[in-house]
């Protein structure tokens, strides 16, 4: 089972890669690159919108968001445009280079975050 799982996440893992590349493709489609930005830049970013350390809700957004999102943006690239760029994620994974970071997805969801702590404050203060 722990050997499924390590297949499923490579995989996972080339797949957001070959949205990487489908996302600066010329022929993909606006929508298609534009959901694949918002897929790829949550994917790699160093920070989760929920985070990991809370118990079960912390690895729903990894098991479900980042899957569902990539199956949804998959369905959108034709055919050919998904080739090539499995085929150039293919090759750079080979090359085991590291996996890029979204800084700009990061520094989206801190702003989430304190836009939250900013409500939850004004909340508070409100009521006492």
């Amino acid at each position: 089972m722990l050997e499924r799982l390590k297949r499923w996440a490579a995989e996972l893992k080339a797949q957001v890669v070959t949205l990487w590349f489908c996302r600066r493709h010329p022929d993909t489609p606006l929508s298609a690159k534009i959901l694949a930005a918002v897929v790829v830049a949550y994917a790699f970013s160093p920070i989760d919108l929920i985070p990991d350390f809370i118990p079960v809700l912390g690895y729903l957004d990894d098991l479900i968001l980042v899957p569902l999102g990539i199956y949804l943006t998959l369905r959108l690239i034709p055919p050919p445009v998904l080739a090539q760029a499995r085929r150039e994620a293919d090759a750079w994974l080979a090359q085991k280079q590291t996996r890029p970071r979204s800084y700009w997805a990061a520094a989206f969801i801190v702003l989430v975050w304190l836009a939250f702590a900013y409500w939850a404050w004004t909340v508070v203060r409100q009521h006492w």
